[in-house]
């Protein structure tokens, strides 16, 4: 019989796109894994090739409500990322971030774990500042439909850095910036997502406004990356820390890519841009190349043609 590492990881959100990746690198190294999802936007597909693996457990549980294991590390990623999904329950979202930040810093608080809060670069809101640098407070509209998810995540960093201020918990926080690949979910919304699902098919490409706001996109293996060095980062760099790709582009560039790599046949049409959608962003990643040693290294063309691959074969059971 095998016997695995005695660490026990808890990944919270671990049946979903961000969360399954994490979980196969944990499995992978080989420590007890503990894969927690409350299915909403999470798929127990991103997580089946795990389940017969002797140091991998699925847990259904909803965040919001208490839990009572016991953990070494905890990341915690629940939380539906894409306004399509947040913007559906928008007071589920809210208590997803809040509740479940909330249950997750008192468990590793009890059970002296190191806690990593999977924060975003959406509570900079829309920046005035650029790029953005992790001393920047935000430009956030606290009453607009993307407030559910903005705010709750400010809310949980609150969280996170009282716990460990008042009950010495040792916390992470990271800042994620626009992570695509593989196990996207094809109908969340999100663009990379929207432009490849669209190519695939021949039908038009929605591009909001002018096509001329900015993202930067970080492949999800990179990301990964970055995740674990700061969970096992020292103890004196809590964060917050930027993880995002630096490489700026337009909406319209993504779209344009996008086509050229699926040799779609698509047109791009232009549609009123949502409101409160961020016009710029882009990461300041120097605090993390210098306490991370980290930067992405995976190149757009490459990750597009990785996820457009991914996306051929799923593309059939959504259509």
């Amino acid at each position: 019989m095998k016997y695995h590492s005695s660490k026990r990881v808890l990944i919270t959100g671990g049946a979903g796109f961000l969360g399954s990746h994490l979980c196969d690198r944990m499995v992978e190294k080989g420590f007890e894994v503990l894969c927690l999802d409350n299915f909403f936007t999470g798929n127990k597909r991103n997580i089946s090739h795990l389940l017969g693996k002797s140091n991998f457990e699925l847990i259904r549980h909803d965040l919001t409500q208490p839990l009572f294991i016991e953990a070494d590390e905890i990341y915690n990623l629940a939380c539906p990322a894409s306004p399509i999904h947040y913007q559906h329950n928008p007071v589920k979202t809210v208590k997803t971030n809040v509740m479940g930040a909330i249950h997750m810093l008192g468990m590793a608080k009890r059970v002296n774990a190191k806690i990593l809060q999977a924060s975003t670069s959406e509570i900079y809101g829309d920046p005035v500042v650029h790029p953005q640098k992790e001393d920047y407070w935000g430009n956030v509209n606290t009453i607009g439909i993307r407030s559910c998810y903005d705010e709750g995540k400010r809310c949980a960093e609150t969280l996170f850095f009282d716990y460990h201020r008042q009950n010495r918990v040792n916390i992470r926080v990271v800042r994620i910036f626009n992570t695509y690949g593989p196990r996207m979910h094809p109908n969340d919304g999100r663009v990379v997502s929207n432009f490849i699902v669209q190519a695939l098919q021949n039908r038009e490409i929605t591009v909001y406004g002018d096509g001329s706001q900015t993202r930067s996109f970080c492949y999800v293996d990179d990301l990964m990356e970055g995740l674990i060095r700061m969970m096992n980062g020292p103890d004196d760099f809590i964060g917050p820390v930027n993880l995002g790709n630096p490489n700026e582009f337009t909406i319209l560039e993504l779209a344009e890519r996008v086509i050229e790599l699926t040799g779609s046949k698509s047109k791009i049409i232009f549609k009123e841009l949502p409101a409160d959608d961020p016009l710029q962003r882009q990461p300041d990643i120097s605090l993390a190349r210098e306490k991370l040693d980290w930067q992405p290294e995976v190149q757009l063309e490459k990750g597009l043609k990785k996820t457009i691959e991914f996306f051929k074969q799923i593309t059939a059971e959504f259509s």
